[in-house]
């Protein structure tokens, strides 16, 4: 029997699922808490929210296989870029895509989808 764990599960989706030791993350957007559209702020406030899915996975940035990056408009990218950056391990970047994508909110700038590893 194949085993699939899926954790924080709606109608429409899982914000985890969890598969032969590999950590699947929906797609996280950064919303500004504070309602200002920045790049550098809603970056981290993503990566924040990956953080803690991860934990909550048993997972950690260190074993981060591949992201997806989207962001609204590439003249973001180098802002989003200079906190991913911060935030990776060095030594542990994944594997990486990132891509223009119209969001699914006007105030929206990034979103990106994880795959991690499970520590052992």
């Amino acid at each position: 029997m194949c085993k699939i764990t899926r954790m924080e599960t709606s109608a429409r989706m899982s914000k985890i699922v969890i598969h032969n030791g590999t950590v699947y993350l929906c797609g996280q957007v950064g919303a500004s808490l504070d309602g200002t559209i920045s790049m550098g702020r809603q970056t981290e406030n993503m990566l924040a929210k990956v953080d803690s899915l991860l934990e909550q996975a048993g997972s950690g940035r260190d074993l981060i296989l591949s992201a997806t990056i989207y962001v609204r408009d590439m003249k973001d990218f180098a802002e989003m870029n200079t906190v991913w950056d911060s935030w990776i391990p060095e030594g542990h970047a994944p594997a990486r895509a990132c891509v223009e994508a119209r969001m699914a909110r006007s105030d929206l700038l990034v979103e990106v989808s994880i795959i991690a590893a499970v520590k052992e």
